[in-house]
């Protein structure tokens, strides 16, 4: 079957995968807080502010481009994560020069960076199974809803691809460590968070879309789509 040649895929996979990385490389070290009313003390991942925009990624490429072309983008992000977790051990893990300039920063990068197997494992597998999820809900809600409802099938399709994001990454990375009552806690706040950011984008979703619809004279429908996860070639 043959694909358009499209003008803005490119672009979106690239701010895709840039937020990607620094959601899971600078936003992961460092633990917020917020006073919230009603639920009052709140802390979270600062990551989680920025995390978020990959799934807006994500729905305008399922909805404009398929989910094979999302699948793809999913992959990149993969490759990437995967990439950035083995530099940065390898970096770390280099003797530092002399002085105290460099013991500092040493000590600074092995905070930010140097995050166990666990946290890396979590991260990476979270994000490509919620990721895919996400994409294959919203392709099938396209299809049954013939189009209609944008907002309905974007905000489904990303609460329970949050669900199993949150759900994997809490497991993964903190089972056995924190107390079940904290990963619950942590895991229930991260899921409102993500999923009220993909609420409050719906209008810039909506105009997003449109856009590209237009400019790309594309609106693709995965009727006859291999939604095989591992499949990468479109």
């Amino acid at each position: 079957m043959t694909r358009n040649s499209y003008r803005y895929y490119d672009l979106i996979v690239a701010a895709f995968v840039t937020v990607l990385l620094c959601s899971n490389l600078i936003g992961a070290g460092k633990a917020a807080q917020i006073e919230l009313p009603v639920i009052g003390h709140v802390v979270f991942g600062a990551g989680v502010l920025f995390f978020p925009i990959s799934y807006f990624f994500g729905d305008i490429l399922t909805e404009v481009y398929g989910y094979a072309h999302d699948r793809r983008a999913v992959w990149c992000g993969f490759a990437a994560l995967l990439f950035a977790a083995a530099m940065s051990s390898v970096v770390i893990a280099l003797t530092p020069a002399p002085g105290d300039y460099n013991a500092h920063l040493q000590s600074g990068l092995e905070v930010v960076f140097g995050n166990t197997w666990r946290i890396v494992a979590a991260s990476v597998l979270a994000f490509w199974s919620g990721s895919l999820v996400n994409a294959y809900v919203l392709a099938k809600l396209k299809i049954m809803t013939q189009g209609r409802h944008l907002w309905m099938r974007t905000i489904g399709s990303t609460a329970l691809g949050e669900v199993v994001d949150t759900s994997l990454f809490c497991v993964i990375a903190f089972y056995g460590i924190w107390p079940t009552e904290q990963i619950l806690s942590v895991a229930l706040v991260q899921y409102v968070l993500k999923t009220s950011w993909e609420i409050l984008a719906t209008p810039l979703t909506y105009a997003v879309v449109n856009f590209l619809k237009r400019k790309e004279n594309e609106d693709y429908y995965d009727t006859r789509t291999n939604f095989n996860p591992f499949k990468t070639s479109l």
